[in-house]
Protein backbone atom coordinates (compact mmCIF):
# COMPACT_ATOMS: atom_id res chain seq x y z
CA UNK A 1 0.00 0.00 0.00
CA UNK A 2 3.00 2.78 0.97
CA UNK A 3 4.62 1.52 -2.26
CA UNK A 4 1.38 2.39 -4.08
CA UNK A 5 1.34 6.01 -2.68
CA UNK A 6 4.60 6.44 -3.16
CA UNK A 7 4.22 5.77 -6.97
CA UNK A 8 0.89 7.90 -6.89
CA UNK A 9 1.56 10.94 -9.08
CA UNK A 10 0.80 14.57 -8.04
CA UNK A 11 -2.69 16.29 -8.21
CA UNK A 12 -2.39 18.56 -11.74
CA UNK A 13 -2.32 21.97 -11.36
CA UNK A 14 -4.83 23.80 -13.06
CA UNK A 15 -2.88 25.51 -16.42
CA UNK A 16 -1.37 29.22 -15.29
CA UNK A 17 -0.72 27.83 -12.06
CA UNK A 18 2.97 26.60 -12.10
CA UNK A 19 5.76 29.05 -10.86
CA UNK A 20 7.10 31.20 -13.90
CA UNK A 21 10.19 29.30 -13.62
CA UNK A 22 8.91 25.45 -14.34
CA UNK A 23 6.64 26.80 -17.12
CA UNK A 24 9.52 28.94 -18.52
CA UNK A 25 12.10 25.83 -18.89
CA UNK A 26 9.29 23.97 -20.64
CA UNK A 27 8.38 26.61 -23.66
CA UNK A 28 11.99 27.09 -24.27
CA UNK A 29 12.60 23.71 -24.06
CA UNK A 30 9.66 23.08 -26.71
CA UNK A 31 11.19 26.17 -28.52
CA UNK A 32 14.11 24.60 -29.42
CA UNK A 33 13.59 21.47 -30.33
CA UNK A 34 13.89 20.98 -34.47
CA UNK A 35 12.50 17.38 -34.65
CA UNK A 36 9.73 15.62 -33.34
CA UNK A 37 11.73 12.80 -31.28
CA UNK A 38 13.36 15.91 -29.60
CA UNK A 39 10.10 17.34 -28.98
CA UNK A 40 8.82 13.88 -27.34
CA UNK A 41 11.94 14.00 -25.47
CA UNK A 42 10.69 17.65 -24.00
CA UNK A 43 7.35 16.48 -23.04
CA UNK A 44 8.39 13.64 -21.48
CA UNK A 45 11.01 15.21 -19.50
CA UNK A 46 8.74 17.85 -18.44
CA UNK A 47 6.05 14.96 -17.13
CA UNK A 48 9.02 14.30 -14.84
CA UNK A 49 9.97 18.03 -13.51
CA UNK A 50 6.33 18.54 -13.39
CA UNK A 51 5.97 21.91 -10.87
CA UNK A 52 3.24 20.91 -7.81
CA UNK A 53 2.32 24.58 -6.78
CA UNK A 54 4.66 24.38 -3.60
CA UNK A 55 5.05 27.97 -1.83
CA UNK A 56 6.94 29.61 -0.88
CA UNK A 57 8.95 27.80 -3.51
CA UNK A 58 8.17 24.64 -5.40
CA UNK A 59 9.96 21.14 -4.89
CA UNK A 60 11.43 21.73 -8.52
CA UNK A 61 13.08 24.88 -7.60
CA UNK A 62 14.11 23.85 -4.44
CA UNK A 63 15.98 20.90 -5.79
CA UNK A 64 17.57 23.46 -8.25
CA UNK A 65 18.79 25.58 -5.49
CA UNK A 66 16.39 28.12 -7.35
CA UNK A 67 14.07 29.17 -4.24
CA UNK A 68 14.50 33.04 -5.09
CA UNK A 69 13.82 32.39 -9.01
CA UNK A 70 10.04 30.67 -8.32
CA UNK A 71 7.66 33.06 -8.51
CA UNK A 72 3.92 33.44 -9.23
CA UNK A 73 2.05 34.84 -11.62
CA UNK A 74 -1.71 33.92 -10.31
CA UNK A 75 -3.46 37.38 -11.17
CA UNK A 76 -3.25 38.27 -7.40
CA UNK A 77 -0.06 40.35 -7.30
CA UNK A 78 3.17 41.65 -9.32
CA UNK A 79 5.89 39.40 -9.29
CA UNK A 80 9.36 40.47 -7.82
CA UNK A 81 10.33 40.90 -11.35
CA UNK A 82 7.32 42.84 -12.26
CA UNK A 83 8.13 45.03 -9.40
CA UNK A 84 11.60 45.50 -10.27
CA UNK A 85 11.44 46.10 -13.90
CA UNK A 86 8.84 48.91 -12.89
CA UNK A 87 10.99 49.99 -10.46
CA UNK A 88 13.77 50.50 -13.21
CA UNK A 89 11.55 52.54 -15.51
CA UNK A 90 10.97 55.50 -12.86
CA UNK A 91 14.55 55.10 -12.00
CA UNK A 92 14.97 56.28 -16.15
CA UNK A 93 11.88 58.10 -16.83
CA UNK A 94 13.35 60.31 -13.40
CA UNK A 95 16.71 60.47 -14.92
CA UNK A 96 15.37 61.86 -18.54
CA UNK A 97 13.87 64.95 -16.43
CA UNK A 98 17.06 65.56 -14.72
CA UNK A 99 18.70 65.48 -17.84
CA UNK A 100 16.45 67.42 -19.67
CA UNK A 101 14.63 70.39 -17.76
CA UNK A 102 11.95 70.87 -20.83
CA UNK A 103 10.94 67.25 -20.99
CA UNK A 104 7.60 66.20 -19.95
CA UNK A 105 7.08 62.75 -18.73
CA UNK A 106 3.56 61.19 -19.18
CA UNK A 107 0.81 61.39 -17.18
CA UNK A 108 1.37 58.58 -14.18
CA UNK A 109 -1.66 57.57 -12.23
CA UNK A 110 -0.94 56.05 -8.46
CA UNK A 111 -1.97 52.96 -6.86
CA UNK A 112 -1.69 51.45 -3.81
CA UNK A 113 1.11 48.54 -3.76
CA UNK A 114 -1.06 46.73 -1.18
CA UNK A 115 -4.42 46.66 -2.83
CA UNK A 116 -3.98 42.62 -4.59
CA UNK A 117 -7.23 42.31 -6.44
CA UNK A 118 -6.73 42.34 -10.28
CA UNK A 119 -9.18 44.96 -11.26
CA UNK A 120 -7.33 47.39 -8.84
CA UNK A 121 -3.99 46.55 -10.21
CA UNK A 122 -4.92 46.37 -14.09
CA UNK A 123 -6.50 50.15 -14.30
CA UNK A 124 -3.77 51.32 -11.98
CA UNK A 125 -0.83 49.70 -14.17
CA UNK A 126 0.49 51.97 -16.77
CA UNK A 127 1.01 48.88 -19.32
CA UNK A 128 -1.76 48.88 -21.54
CA UNK A 129 -2.70 52.63 -20.64
CA UNK A 130 -2.60 55.50 -23.05
CA UNK A 131 0.60 56.62 -21.81
CA UNK A 132 2.40 53.64 -22.08
CA UNK A 133 1.52 53.86 -25.81
CA UNK A 134 4.12 56.66 -26.71
CA UNK A 135 1.85 59.49 -27.08
CA UNK A 136 1.49 62.32 -24.47
CA UNK A 137 -1.87 62.94 -24.73
CA UNK A 138 -3.16 65.87 -21.68
CA UNK A 139 -5.68 68.23 -21.57
CA UNK A 140 -3.15 70.88 -23.11
CA UNK A 141 -3.10 68.52 -26.24
CA UNK A 142 -6.51 69.74 -27.15
CA UNK A 143 -6.67 72.97 -26.22
CA UNK A 144 -6.75 75.54 -29.40
CA UNK A 145 -4.02 77.10 -30.85
CA UNK A 146 -3.09 80.69 -31.58
CA UNK A 147 -3.58 80.12 -35.13
CA UNK A 148 -6.49 77.80 -34.88
CA UNK A 149 -4.47 75.78 -37.74
CA UNK A 150 -5.17 72.38 -39.07
CA UNK A 151 -1.73 71.76 -38.43
CA UNK A 152 -1.08 72.82 -35.24
CA UNK A 153 -3.52 69.79 -33.97
CA UNK A 154 -1.48 67.23 -35.85
CA UNK A 155 1.62 68.35 -34.49
CA UNK A 156 -0.22 67.27 -30.81
CA UNK A 157 0.19 63.90 -31.90
CA UNK A 158 3.78 63.43 -32.17
CA UNK A 159 5.04 60.33 -30.43
CA UNK A 160 6.96 61.41 -27.38
CA UNK A 161 10.55 60.78 -27.23
CA UNK A 162 11.87 57.09 -25.31
CA UNK A 163 12.89 58.00 -22.12
CA UNK A 164 16.02 55.74 -22.54
CA UNK A 165 18.19 57.28 -25.34
CA UNK A 166 20.68 55.76 -27.19
CA UNK A 167 20.07 52.32 -25.33
CA UNK A 168 20.95 50.00 -27.40
CA UNK A 169 23.66 51.68 -29.05
CA UNK A 170 25.86 53.49 -26.53
CA UNK A 171 25.16 50.83 -23.93
CA UNK A 172 25.33 47.67 -25.61
CA UNK A 173 28.09 48.19 -28.45
CA UNK A 174 32.06 48.86 -27.51
CA UNK A 175 33.23 52.75 -28.59
CA UNK A 176 35.96 53.03 -29.97
CA UNK A 177 38.66 54.65 -27.75
CA UNK A 178 39.28 58.22 -27.46
CA UNK A 179 42.44 58.31 -29.31
CA UNK A 180 40.66 55.77 -31.84
CA UNK A 181 38.23 58.25 -32.44
CA UNK A 182 40.56 60.95 -33.29
CA UNK A 183 42.97 59.18 -35.06
CA UNK A 184 39.72 58.52 -37.66
CA UNK A 185 38.92 61.62 -37.45
CA UNK A 186 42.33 63.11 -38.74
CA UNK A 187 42.52 60.42 -41.57
CA UNK A 188 39.00 61.80 -42.73
CA UNK A 189 39.47 65.61 -42.49
CA UNK A 190 41.72 65.60 -45.06
CA UNK A 191 39.02 64.39 -47.53
CA UNK A 192 36.35 66.78 -45.64
CA UNK A 193 35.86 68.59 -48.31
CA UNK A 194 35.31 65.77 -50.76
CA UNK A 195 32.89 64.82 -48.49
CA UNK A 196 31.31 68.23 -47.63
CA UNK A 197 30.73 67.32 -44.50
CA UNK A 198 30.31 70.82 -42.45
CA UNK A 199 31.71 70.05 -39.19
CA UNK A 200 34.15 72.50 -37.18
CA UNK A 201 36.58 69.48 -36.96
CA UNK A 202 38.40 70.59 -33.53
CA UNK A 203 35.57 70.31 -31.78
CA UNK A 204 34.68 67.02 -33.07
CA UNK A 205 38.01 65.82 -31.78
CA UNK A 206 37.33 67.56 -28.87
CA UNK A 207 33.69 65.62 -28.20
CA UNK A 208 35.61 61.95 -28.03
CA UNK A 209 36.70 63.32 -24.67
CA UNK A 210 33.12 64.05 -23.25
CA UNK A 211 30.57 62.13 -21.54
CA UNK A 212 28.64 59.95 -23.95
CA UNK A 213 25.90 61.75 -23.83
CA UNK A 214 27.22 64.53 -24.47
CA UNK A 215 28.89 63.33 -28.19
CA UNK A 216 27.85 63.11 -31.57
CA UNK A 217 25.41 60.47 -32.20
CA UNK A 218 27.22 57.19 -33.01
CA UNK A 219 25.09 57.42 -36.58
CA UNK A 220 27.38 60.34 -37.13
CA UNK A 221 30.60 59.19 -35.92
CA UNK A 222 30.60 55.54 -37.55
CA UNK A 223 29.28 57.21 -40.99
CA UNK A 224 32.46 59.45 -40.52
CA UNK A 225 34.24 56.17 -39.27
CA UNK A 226 33.42 54.63 -42.31
CA UNK A 227 35.01 56.96 -44.96
CA UNK A 228 37.89 57.20 -43.20
CA UNK A 229 38.34 53.67 -43.76
CA UNK A 230 36.54 53.66 -47.37
CA UNK A 231 39.50 56.80 -48.31
CA UNK A 232 42.14 54.28 -46.91
CA UNK A 233 41.46 52.25 -49.47
CA UNK A 234 43.49 49.49 -49.95
CA UNK A 235 45.68 50.21 -46.67
CA UNK A 236 44.90 48.21 -43.68
CA UNK A 237 42.13 50.65 -42.58
CA UNK A 238 40.13 49.45 -45.10
CA UNK A 239 39.63 45.88 -43.96
CA UNK A 240 37.26 48.07 -41.11
CA UNK A 241 34.74 49.34 -43.96
CA UNK A 242 32.39 46.86 -43.46
CA UNK A 243 32.35 47.02 -39.27
CA UNK A 244 31.45 50.95 -39.27
CA UNK A 245 28.98 50.15 -42.32
CA UNK A 246 27.09 47.80 -40.11
CA UNK A 247 27.27 50.00 -36.83
CA UNK A 248 26.38 53.23 -38.94
CA UNK A 249 22.92 51.39 -40.20
CA UNK A 250 22.35 50.10 -37.11
CA UNK A 251 22.51 53.09 -35.12
CA UNK A 252 20.52 55.17 -37.85
CA UNK A 253 17.00 53.45 -36.50
CA UNK A 254 17.77 54.70 -32.66
CA UNK A 255 19.11 58.29 -33.76
CA UNK A 256 15.91 58.65 -35.43
CA UNK A 257 13.79 58.80 -32.29
CA UNK A 258 15.18 61.56 -31.05
CA UNK A 259 14.61 65.08 -32.18
CA UNK A 260 18.02 66.45 -30.85
CA UNK A 261 19.82 64.39 -33.04
CA UNK A 262 18.03 65.14 -36.31
CA UNK A 263 21.38 66.82 -37.44
CA UNK A 264 23.43 64.23 -37.11
CA UNK A 265 20.79 61.99 -38.76
CA UNK A 266 21.23 64.63 -41.77
CA UNK A 267 24.86 64.72 -41.92
CA UNK A 268 25.25 60.62 -41.60
CA UNK A 269 22.78 60.22 -43.90
CA UNK A 270 24.55 62.35 -46.26
CA UNK A 271 27.61 60.71 -45.89
CA UNK A 272 26.14 57.16 -46.15
CA UNK A 273 24.71 58.14 -49.63
CA UNK A 274 27.81 59.46 -51.29
CA UNK A 275 29.57 56.16 -50.09
CA UNK A 276 26.87 53.97 -51.66
CA UNK A 277 26.42 56.08 -54.53
CA UNK A 278 30.32 56.12 -55.01
CA UNK A 279 30.65 52.66 -54.72
CA UNK A 280 27.82 51.80 -57.33
CA UNK A 281 25.31 50.85 -54.93
CA UNK A 282 22.69 53.76 -56.52
CA UNK A 283 18.99 52.48 -55.04
CA UNK A 284 20.95 52.36 -51.05
CA UNK A 285 22.53 55.68 -52.25
CA UNK A 286 19.51 57.27 -53.60
CA UNK A 287 17.44 56.10 -50.27
CA UNK A 288 19.53 57.89 -48.16
CA UNK A 289 19.82 61.12 -50.11
CA UNK A 290 16.34 61.19 -50.17
CA UNK A 291 16.24 61.10 -46.53
CA UNK A 292 18.33 63.90 -45.71
CA UNK A 293 17.17 66.18 -48.52
CA UNK A 294 13.66 65.46 -46.51
CA UNK A 295 14.70 66.11 -42.87
CA UNK A 296 16.46 68.67 -43.82
CA UNK A 297 13.39 70.27 -45.04
CA UNK A 298 10.87 69.58 -42.44
CA UNK A 299 13.76 70.54 -39.77
CA UNK A 300 13.41 74.17 -41.71
CA UNK A 301 17.09 74.54 -42.25
CA UNK A 302 16.60 75.55 -46.19
CA UNK A 303 15.11 79.19 -44.06
CA UNK A 304 16.49 81.77 -42.71
CA UNK A 305 13.74 83.88 -40.60
CA UNK A 306 12.74 87.29 -41.73
CA UNK A 307 13.30 90.14 -38.91
CA UNK A 308 15.70 88.56 -36.61
CA UNK A 309 18.69 90.29 -35.01
CA UNK A 310 20.41 87.02 -35.37
CA UNK A 311 20.51 83.84 -37.97
CA UNK A 312 17.17 81.81 -36.83
CA UNK A 313 15.75 79.15 -39.22
CA UNK A 314 11.97 78.03 -39.94
CA UNK A 315 12.97 75.25 -37.69
CA UNK A 316 11.57 77.43 -34.46
CA UNK A 317 8.37 76.90 -36.58
CA UNK A 318 8.57 73.21 -37.44
CA UNK A 319 7.41 70.52 -35.83
CA UNK A 320 10.34 69.27 -35.51
CA UNK A 321 11.89 72.02 -33.61
CA UNK A 322 15.67 72.15 -33.52
CA UNK A 323 17.41 73.92 -30.44
CA UNK A 324 18.49 77.65 -31.25
CA UNK A 325 22.12 77.38 -32.09
CA UNK A 326 24.78 77.98 -29.57
CA UNK A 327 27.08 80.15 -31.01
CA UNK A 328 27.96 80.87 -34.61
CA UNK A 329 29.89 77.74 -35.02
CA UNK A 330 26.59 75.76 -34.78
CA UNK A 331 24.85 78.27 -36.78
CA UNK A 332 27.77 77.86 -39.51
CA UNK A 333 27.21 73.92 -39.22
CA UNK A 334 23.51 74.11 -40.02
CA UNK A 335 24.51 76.69 -42.83
CA UNK A 336 27.02 74.03 -44.42
CA UNK A 337 24.56 71.14 -43.26
CA UNK A 338 21.58 72.61 -45.39
CA UNK A 339 24.33 73.05 -48.85
CA UNK A 340 25.55 69.80 -48.30
CA UNK A 341 22.37 68.55 -48.49
CA UNK A 342 21.51 70.55 -51.83
CA UNK A 343 24.18 70.01 -53.46
CA UNK A 344 23.93 66.30 -53.47
CA UNK A 345 20.10 66.07 -54.25
CA UNK A 346 20.70 68.65 -57.19
CA UNK A 347 23.54 66.81 -58.43
CA UNK A 348 22.81 62.72 -57.93
CA UNK A 349 18.97 63.58 -58.39
CA UNK A 350 21.02 64.06 -62.59
CA UNK A 351 23.03 60.78 -62.55
CA UNK A 352 19.89 58.61 -60.63
CA UNK A 353 17.46 60.20 -63.17
CA UNK A 354 15.03 61.18 -60.82
CA UNK A 355 13.15 64.00 -59.36
CA UNK A 356 14.67 66.18 -56.87
CA UNK A 357 13.77 66.33 -52.99
CA UNK A 358 14.57 69.96 -52.46
CA UNK A 359 11.54 71.98 -54.53
CA UNK A 360 12.21 74.66 -56.81
CA UNK A 361 9.30 76.77 -55.17
CA UNK A 362 9.11 80.39 -54.65
CA UNK A 363 7.19 80.66 -51.69
CA UNK A 364 6.41 79.12 -48.57
CA UNK A 365 8.19 75.93 -46.85
CA UNK A 366 9.51 75.56 -50.20
CA UNK A 367 11.72 78.80 -50.49
CA UNK A 368 15.48 78.38 -50.28
CA UNK A 369 16.31 81.47 -48.30
CA UNK A 370 19.51 80.38 -46.68
CA UNK A 371 22.60 82.26 -46.54
CA UNK A 372 25.25 81.11 -48.96
CA UNK A 373 27.88 78.69 -47.27
CA UNK A 374 30.95 80.14 -45.85
CA UNK A 375 34.21 78.86 -45.12
CA UNK A 376 34.08 77.27 -42.06
CA UNK A 377 37.00 79.69 -40.73
CA UNK A 378 34.54 83.15 -41.18
CA UNK A 379 31.96 81.19 -38.57
CA UNK A 380 34.64 80.58 -36.38
CA UNK A 381 35.69 84.50 -36.47
CA UNK A 382 31.79 84.65 -36.18
CA UNK A 383 31.49 86.38 -39.27
CA UNK A 384 27.80 85.35 -41.02
CA UNK A 385 26.57 86.87 -44.00
CA UNK A 386 23.26 87.60 -44.56
CA UNK A 387 21.45 87.41 -41.40
CA UNK A 388 18.33 88.62 -43.50
CA UNK A 389 15.93 86.31 -45.94
CA UNK A 390 16.87 86.64 -49.18
CA UNK A 391 15.81 83.91 -51.44
CA UNK A 392 19.47 82.59 -52.50
CA UNK A 393 18.99 79.69 -55.21
CA UNK A 394 16.09 82.23 -57.02
CA UNK A 395 18.23 85.37 -57.18
CA UNK A 396 21.24 83.14 -58.50
CA UNK A 397 18.85 82.34 -61.57
CA UNK A 398 17.14 85.64 -62.03
CA UNK A 399 20.31 87.92 -61.73
CA UNK A 400 18.64 89.62 -59.52
CA UNK A 401 21.00 92.62 -58.13
CA UNK A 402 20.51 92.72 -54.10
CA UNK A 403 22.86 94.08 -51.57
CA UNK A 404 23.96 91.07 -50.03
CA UNK A 405 27.80 89.58 -49.39
CA UNK A 406 29.24 86.64 -49.82
CA UNK A 407 28.73 83.74 -52.55
CA UNK A 408 32.19 83.23 -53.39
CA UNK A 409 33.33 80.90 -51.34
CA UNK A 410 34.48 77.44 -53.02
CA UNK A 411 32.05 76.02 -51.21
CA UNK A 412 29.37 78.70 -52.66
CA UNK A 413 30.19 78.36 -56.06
CA UNK A 414 30.27 74.33 -55.98
CA UNK A 415 26.42 74.80 -54.88
CA UNK A 416 25.30 77.56 -57.34
CA UNK A 417 27.28 75.40 -60.42
CA UNK A 418 25.03 72.13 -58.70
CA UNK A 419 21.96 74.38 -59.00
CA UNK A 420 22.70 74.75 -62.86
CA UNK A 421 24.09 71.20 -63.28
CA UNK A 422 20.52 70.50 -62.21
CA UNK A 423 18.60 73.13 -64.03
CA UNK A 424 20.23 72.32 -67.50
CA UNK A 425 19.23 68.33 -67.01
CA UNK A 426 15.86 69.28 -66.00
CA UNK A 427 15.10 71.91 -68.77
CA UNK A 428 16.45 69.74 -71.80
CA UNK A 429 14.60 66.61 -70.54
CA UNK A 430 10.79 68.84 -70.56
CA UNK A 431 11.61 69.46 -74.26
CA UNK A 432 9.34 67.36 -76.49
CA UNK A 433 11.14 66.63 -79.66
CA UNK A 434 8.29 66.73 -82.03
CA UNK A 435 6.63 69.94 -80.82
CA UNK A 436 8.03 73.19 -81.77
CA UNK A 437 9.58 74.82 -78.62
CA UNK A 438 7.68 77.75 -77.42
CA UNK A 439 8.21 80.98 -76.71
CA UNK A 440 8.13 80.12 -73.11
CA UNK A 441 11.15 77.05 -73.13
CA UNK A 442 13.13 79.65 -75.97
CA UNK A 443 13.61 82.18 -72.97
CA UNK A 444 14.26 79.97 -70.54
CA UNK A 445 16.51 77.83 -72.62
CA UNK A 446 18.67 81.21 -73.38
CA UNK A 447 18.66 83.01 -70.28
CA UNK A 448 19.67 79.17 -68.81
CA UNK A 449 22.31 79.33 -71.03
CA UNK A 450 23.46 83.13 -70.31
CA UNK A 451 23.61 82.60 -66.69
CA UNK A 452 26.07 79.40 -67.38
CA UNK A 453 28.48 81.51 -69.10
CA UNK A 454 28.66 84.23 -66.83
CA UNK A 455 29.20 81.83 -64.09
CA UNK A 456 31.86 79.92 -66.01
CA UNK A 457 33.21 83.80 -66.49
CA UNK A 458 33.90 84.55 -62.63
CA UNK A 459 35.51 81.32 -61.67
CA UNK A 460 39.35 81.62 -61.44
CA UNK A 461 40.88 80.02 -65.01
CA UNK A 462 41.84 76.85 -65.55
CA UNK A 463 45.24 77.70 -66.27
CA UNK A 464 45.65 78.97 -62.41
CA UNK A 465 44.29 75.78 -60.78
CA UNK A 466 48.11 74.62 -60.68
CA UNK A 467 48.56 78.09 -58.12
CA UNK A 468 45.74 77.23 -55.66
CA UNK A 469 46.45 75.60 -52.82
CA UNK A 470 44.99 71.45 -52.91
CA UNK A 471 41.93 72.32 -51.10
CA UNK A 472 41.11 74.60 -53.07
CA UNK A 473 42.01 73.44 -56.36
CA UNK A 474 39.82 70.22 -55.80
CA UNK A 475 37.12 72.13 -55.01
CA UNK A 476 37.04 74.35 -58.14
CA UNK A 477 37.68 71.87 -60.50
CA UNK A 478 34.12 69.86 -59.12
CA UNK A 479 32.91 72.88 -59.63
CA UNK A 480 34.71 74.19 -63.30
CA UNK A 481 33.77 70.19 -64.11
CA UNK A 482 29.75 70.70 -62.97
CA UNK A 483 29.55 73.88 -64.82
CA UNK A 484 30.88 72.65 -68.45
CA UNK A 485 28.86 69.26 -67.45
CA UNK A 486 26.02 71.64 -67.46
CA UNK A 487 26.28 73.09 -70.50
CA UNK A 488 26.64 69.24 -71.76
CA UNK A 489 23.48 68.68 -70.56
CA UNK A 490 21.40 71.45 -71.86
CA UNK A 491 22.32 71.56 -75.68
CA UNK A 492 22.84 67.86 -76.37
CA UNK A 493 19.46 66.85 -77.01
CA UNK A 494 19.47 69.12 -79.55
CA UNK A 495 22.95 68.69 -81.08
CA UNK A 496 21.92 65.87 -83.73
CA UNK A 497 19.77 68.50 -85.75
CA UNK A 498 21.36 71.86 -84.67
CA UNK A 499 24.95 72.29 -85.67
CA UNK A 500 25.27 75.31 -83.11
CA UNK A 501 24.00 73.38 -80.44
CA UNK A 502 26.38 70.76 -81.59
CA UNK A 503 29.53 72.82 -81.36
CA UNK A 504 28.77 73.80 -77.83
CA UNK A 505 28.18 70.40 -76.48
CA UNK A 506 31.86 70.15 -78.15
CA UNK A 507 33.28 72.66 -76.83
CA UNK A 508 32.25 71.99 -73.55
CA UNK A 509 33.56 68.57 -73.70
CA UNK A 510 36.52 69.78 -74.68
CA UNK A 511 36.73 72.04 -71.90
CA UNK A 512 36.58 69.23 -69.71
CA UNK A 513 39.38 67.31 -71.35
CA UNK A 514 41.58 70.75 -70.24
CA UNK A 515 40.71 70.64 -67.04
CA UNK A 516 42.13 67.29 -66.45
CA UNK A 517 45.38 67.92 -68.06
CA UNK A 518 45.60 69.97 -64.66
CA UNK A 519 44.76 66.98 -62.72
CA UNK A 520 47.98 65.22 -61.12
CA UNK A 521 48.04 61.23 -60.06
CA UNK A 522 48.16 62.92 -56.65
CA UNK A 523 44.80 64.47 -57.14
CA UNK A 524 42.54 61.76 -57.57
CA UNK A 525 41.84 60.21 -54.53
CA UNK A 526 40.65 63.80 -53.07
CA UNK A 527 38.32 64.43 -56.17
CA UNK A 528 34.02 64.67 -55.96
CA UNK A 529 32.79 61.56 -56.86
CA UNK A 530 30.61 63.30 -59.16
CA UNK A 531 32.97 64.14 -61.57
CA UNK A 532 32.76 60.54 -62.71
CA UNK A 533 29.54 61.07 -64.13
CA UNK A 534 30.20 64.53 -65.73
CA UNK A 535 33.32 62.77 -67.21
CA UNK A 536 31.06 59.73 -68.75
CA UNK A 537 29.03 62.84 -70.26
CA UNK A 538 31.85 64.22 -71.76
CA UNK A 539 33.35 61.10 -73.55
CA UNK A 540 29.72 60.40 -74.80
CA UNK A 541 30.44 63.75 -76.61
CA UNK A 542 33.39 63.18 -77.93
CA UNK A 543 32.47 59.38 -79.45
CA UNK A 544 29.85 61.03 -81.00
CA UNK A 545 31.92 63.23 -82.77
CA UNK A 546 34.46 60.71 -83.88
CA UNK A 547 31.21 58.61 -85.40
CA UNK A 548 30.93 62.11 -87.62
CA UNK A 549 34.46 61.99 -88.72
CA UNK A 550 34.86 58.84 -89.33
CA UNK A 551 31.75 58.65 -91.39
CA UNK A 552 32.28 61.45 -92.82
CA UNK A 553 33.60 62.02 -96.62
CA UNK A 554 36.14 63.44 -97.77
CA UNK A 555 38.35 61.03 -94.66
CA UNK A 556 39.48 63.76 -91.99
CA UNK A 557 42.20 62.59 -89.26
CA UNK A 558 40.14 61.21 -86.32
CA UNK A 559 43.78 61.28 -84.20
CA UNK A 560 42.46 64.66 -82.28
CA UNK A 561 38.92 63.46 -81.17
CA UNK A 562 40.82 59.83 -80.22
CA UNK A 563 43.51 61.89 -78.26
CA UNK A 564 40.92 63.69 -76.29
CA UNK A 565 39.15 60.09 -75.60
CA UNK A 566 41.93 58.38 -74.04
CA UNK A 567 42.90 61.33 -72.18
CA UNK A 568 38.93 61.57 -70.43
CA UNK A 569 39.69 57.29 -70.34
CA UNK A 570 43.02 57.56 -68.29
CA UNK A 571 41.39 60.12 -66.03
CA UNK A 572 37.95 57.52 -65.65
CA UNK A 573 40.27 54.68 -64.85
CA UNK A 574 42.40 56.30 -62.46
CA UNK A 575 39.16 57.95 -60.70
CA UNK A 576 37.43 54.31 -60.92
CA UNK A 577 40.31 52.78 -58.98
CA UNK A 578 38.72 55.29 -55.87
CA UNK A 579 35.01 55.17 -56.90
CA UNK A 580 33.54 51.71 -58.15
CA UNK A 581 30.95 53.86 -59.89
CA UNK A 582 33.15 54.47 -62.72
CA UNK A 583 33.85 51.30 -63.34
CA UNK A 584 30.43 50.34 -65.24
CA UNK A 585 30.92 53.84 -67.48
CA UNK A 586 34.88 52.74 -68.14
CA UNK A 587 33.65 49.17 -69.77
CA UNK A 588 31.00 50.63 -71.76
CA UNK A 589 33.26 53.10 -73.10
CA UNK A 590 35.50 50.83 -74.51
CA UNK A 591 33.30 48.46 -75.85
CA UNK A 592 31.76 51.22 -78.18
CA UNK A 593 35.51 52.42 -78.80
CA UNK A 594 36.15 48.77 -79.91
CA UNK A 595 33.84 48.85 -82.38
CA UNK A 596 34.51 51.27 -84.29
Amino acid sequence: MASNQSTTPPPTLQRGKACLRCRYFLYSSIIHQNSLTMLKRALSRKRKMRCDGSKPACQQCVRAKQHDACQYDDGKGKTRTQLLREHIERLEQRIRELEDPEYTSPSVTLHDPHRHGRSESSSSSLTGSPASTGFSLSVSSFSPSANNSPQSSWIQGIPSPSPTPFTDIYHEEPQPTIELAQTLVDVFFSHSRQSLLGLHMGRLRESFTRPVMEQHHPVLTNAIFLWACYISRPGPLSTHESHYLSRALDSLSDAIQYQNRLLDVIQASCLLSVYFLSNGRSLEGSYHANAAASLAIQCGLHGAMTNRSSFETTASISPFKLDPPKDAIEQGERILTFWHVFVLDRCWSVVLHKPVTIPHGSDGYASITMPWPQDMEEYVAGQIDDLHSFHTVRSFFEHQVTNVRGGFSPLALRVKASALFERAHHLASTWDQPLVMSNAFTDDFQTLEHTIARFIQTLIPVHQLDATVPDEKHAYIATHTLAHAAMINLYYPFGAEDPVSYEKCLRAARCLVSIIKHIADTDYEYLDPIIGPCWTCAVDTLIRELNVIESSWPLVSSSDVRSEIGTMLYAMNNLSARFPLLGYSVAKVQKRLSGL
